[in-house]
């Protein structure tokens, strides 16, 4: 069994609000959430208006599938969203 826990931080130059932010986490979260087989959630900055932390973790059985699942993940949050990714951290435990 192998976790994979990612940090992804997101920009959002646009977003003035929380409001604006919380619709745009919201977005994010529940797409991922139906596309894929993960946990995630925001995890830091909740109070910071343009700047978005993710926290994405899945259980898998081998490294090769735990990259790919990521990678797909990442792609898509890029591909879903206006957000521009700055940071993404990767650990496997």
């Amino acid at each position: 069994m192998i976790v994979g826990v990612i940090t992804i931080k997101l920009h959002t130059p646009w977003v003035h609000s929380l409001k604006e932010k919380r619709m745009v986490v919201k977005s994010i979260i529940s797409k991922v959430r139906n596309k894929f087989n993960v946990s995630i959630a925001e995890v830091d900055e909740q109070d910071t208006h343009q700047i978005i932390i993710i926290g994405l973790a899945c259980v898998v059985g081998t490294v090769v599938l735990l990259d790919s699942t990521v990678e797909k993940v990442i792609r898509f949050i890029e591909d879903s969203s206006d957000a521009e990714i700055l940071d993404i951290q990767r650990e496997i435990r």
